[in-house]
């Protein structure tokens, strides 16, 4: 059976979306995926902009929840979500050789925030919802793929 990573902490804080491993996407520097999924709520560069250069990860979500969504947001965030992360991976190289390094673990985003949608909160209130891990979900295709074991 294969190992369980289930807290993005540690040795695996490379794996959270909050981690500091920057990159570029269409001329702009995120520093972290947050703040690239963020920015990507708006199709306005200079709001793109601001909120790339936000000081933390906490402050591009917060920026991200007083846009006006485009259009398509519902749409499009799970697309934009795998795009951040292939971007991550790839213009990283050390980051890519620690996602190969998980070999076959099952990566699951273990949380106590309540978010049952990109991962699974383990709190007493959601103890008995199984969160939907999409985010570990799409680092286990990532690493798959790099694999060359699908698409």
């Amino acid at each position: 059976m294969p190992k369980k990573i289930q807290s993005f902490n540690g040795r695996y804080g490379f794996l959270s979306n909050f981690s500091e491993d920057g990159f570029e996407h269409d001329g702009i520097y995120y520093p972290t995926n947050e703040h690239f999924f963020q920015a990507m709520k708006v199709l306005d560069d200079e709001t793109r902009k601001e909120i790339a250069a936000a000081d933390t990860p906490s402050q591009s979500k917060k920026m991200g929840r007083r846009v006006k969504l485009r259009d398509n947001w519902d749409r499009l965030r799970h697309r934009v979500m795998k795009k951040g992360l292939y971007e991550k991976f790839t213009q990283n190289p050390e980051l890519k050789a620690k996602l190969m390094s998980t070999g076959n673990s099952q990566i699951i985003e273990g949380n106590t925030w309540h978010d049952n949608e990109w991962g699974d909160c383990r709190c007493k209130r959601c103890n008995n919802t199984e969160g939907k891990n999409f985010l570990g979900k799409y680092l286990m295709e990532l690493r798959a793929h790099f694999n060359g074991e699908s698409e």
